[in-house]
């Protein structure tokens, strides 16, 4: 009798268990196809296409992997910036990345890696509090005052930045780096599944906000 009410039991648990799987499994695919559609019109890979804004807003990264190595997320997203400022695309360019502790600075980083790229340090602002890419997005309208502005980074990663920024009702378009290659980037790739079903959770469900604001900053030296 306790043997059968057991199985009984585990059997009801595992179903439960399967269903539920089932079911978030379901919900991220969706809102996947949600966000990958509905920011469809708004991503470019070919410089010549895309509109010009006064501001390019890239998308952080650690500039070399654990094993020391060039990451090439990075690399690429540096290249592209630097492709569209040269192209008259962008006239000033926001790098936005963690800075959580002293030795661990993306947003220097990659004003410097866009140095020597050719883009002068009078077009670039750092934003040292881009931990989330929520956080870089509302920040760049927030305190850096740009409601209009160019996203930059690899298109997987745009369409997640784009979501957010239309949800907020931001006038964005999104410049694709160069991907990296499938055997560098598959654990990223899956990752990007869950970033983009929590992002639905973070505006719709949850109302996240970012985790540090602070005082308005005004960029000089743009006109129209």
């Amino acid at each position: 009798m306790i043997k059968r009410l057991f199985a009984f039991l585990t059997r009801k648990f595992f179903k439960r268990v399967f269903i539920f799987s089932a079911l978030l499994l379901l919900v991220i695919l969706l809102s996947n196809w949600w966000i990958v559609k509905s920011t469809r019109s708004k991503m470019f890979s070919d410089v010549k296409l895309i509109s010009g804004n006064n501001v390019g807003l890239v998308l952080g990264a650690s500039k070399t992997l654990r094993n020391g190595h060039v990451n090439l997320f990075f690399k690429y997203r540096i290249e592209a910036a630097a492709k569209l400022f040269k192209a008259g695309k962008i006239k000033h360019i926001v790098v936005s990345g963690d800075n959580h502790k002293k030795e661990y600075d993306e947003a220097t980083d990659m004003r410097n890696a866009l140095m020597e790229q050719g883009v002068p340090d009078s077009c670039i602002t750092l934003d040292y509090a881009g931990f989330r890419t929520l956080d870089s997005v509302m920040r760049c309208w927030k305190v850096f005052g740009q409601k209009k502005f160019t996203i930059i980074s690899q298109a997987f990663h745009n369409q997640r930045a784009v979501f957010i920024a239309r949800y907020y009702g931001l006038d964005v378009v999104a410049f694709n780096a160069q991907d990296v290659p499938s055997h560098f980037s598959f654990k990223t790739r899956m990752r990007e599944y869950i970033a983009k079903f929590k992002a639905v959770i973070d505006l719709y469900l949850i109302h996240k906000q970012p985790r540090f604001l602070g005082e308005k900053v005004s960029i000089s030296g743009l006109v129209d």
